[in-house]
């Protein structure tokens, strides 16, 4: 869709800042493994697998890190961007598949780019990840000087994927995106997305339906203890769906509401590629065209923080971004933790 027949460019827009992602990257580990694959292991099959979550296959990483893979998106982002290293301001990494404690992968990131002395962060707020990061980035462009903010969403989810557990274990996968994102749209060789508006929510009530405990100070192990299944992701799927879908429904129309946007005029809404019938239930419930929604979860799984910004720079790459199109991120995570964002091209 062109700028001239775009449905977002009849709306005025009122931009709360001059923020601009002028670079986008994903990265996945080049090893796949298939539903076929994972009949081989347990009592599964293609059939089921592909009916209740849509996903074909995952990226699986065998020797790489949190950090390796945030450094090969990063790296795509920043030759988009016209950037080198040397002129990033800051550095944001979400994960929560981190390659240790201490240091924090966005250190480890920085030193992989040739860099220091800038400011480098972790944040874990799962699949909401990145466009919490996002909303750090706007905070960071808004101060005064010229800020080029890299961040990064990298997940190794099959290190704390139980595969005993064959619920769950299909639904994951590992890759990492990452999008620069500078005060000024000025300068930003190819197109640029403005960053309009982004909605943040979250509830520690109901953080016991989406956990990852082991090794935690709640949880600690002891020199010599057994690894449980505390040390994995342990999901309560149906109560996960239903709080999925009505908070994306939710952090969605009120961020359009307040920008006097109507859902029909969305160019592409980008959700979090959790699962097939998540996103199917999100596109009704908002009655949306099919055509307006990008999907990718058949070829990644999910990919939790990255799943967002790996799907945002494919959509880009495969041309369904076009200047003038307003995009709509999306995502719910564990904590719990929920978002939106608009970006307006």
């Amino acid at each position: 869709m062109t700028a001239a027949c775009s449905k977002a460019s009849e709306h005025t827009l009122v931009m709360k800042n001059n923020c601009c992602l002028t670079g986008l990257g994903y990265y996945v580990p080049e090893k796949i493994m298939t539903n076929h694959d994972f009949a081989l292991l347990m009592d599964t099959s293609d059939e089921w697998i592909t009916t209740r979550t849509g996903i074909k296959q995952r990226h699986v990483c065998t020797h790489q890190a949190c950090s390796d893979l945030a450094y090969q998106s990063s790296v795509l982002a920043l030759k988009e961007a016209s950037l080198t290293p040397r002129q990033l301001t800051h550095v944001i990494v979400a994960t929560f598949t981190p390659d240790a404690f201490i240091p924090n992968a966005a250190c480890l990131l920085l030193e992989k780019l040739g860099h220091r002395n800038i400011a480098a962060l972790d944040i874990n707020t799962a699949c909401t990840g990145f466009i919490y990061g996002l909303e750090l980035a706007r905070g960071l462009c808004m101060l005064p000087g010229e800020a080029n903010v890299l961040v990064v969403a990298s997940e190794v989810l099959t290190s704390r994927v139980n595969f005993a557990d064959r619920v769950t274990c299909v639904l994951f996968g590992d890759g990492a995106g990452a999008a620069v994102v500078s005060s000024s749209c000025h300068g930003a060789a190819g197109m640029s997305g403005r960053l309009v508006d982004v909605n943040l929510k979250a509830d520690g009530a109901l953080g016991e339906l989406l956990t990852l405990k082991g090794g935690g100070s709640a949880h600690p192990l002891a020199l010599g203890d057994t690894v449980t299944e505390n040390f994995f992701v342990q999901m309560a799927g149906r109560e996960v769906f239903k709080h999925a879908v009505r908070s994306m429904y939710n952090v969605s129309m009120e961020i359009l509401e307040r920008n006097n946007i109507r859902s029909g005029d969305i160019d592409l809404v980008v959700p979090h590629q959790a699962n097939i019938r998540i996103i199917e239930a999100l596109a009704k419930k908002m009655n949306l065209d099919p055509a307006n929604l990008f999907v990718n979860v058949q070829k990644y799984g999910n990919t939790s923080a990255a799943s967002v910004p790996i799907a945002l720079a494919e959509a880009k790459e495969t041309g369904r971004i076009n200047p003038g199109d307003l995009v709509l991120l999306v995502a719910f995570g564990g904590g719990f933790t929920w978002g939106s964002a608009l970006v307006q091209y």
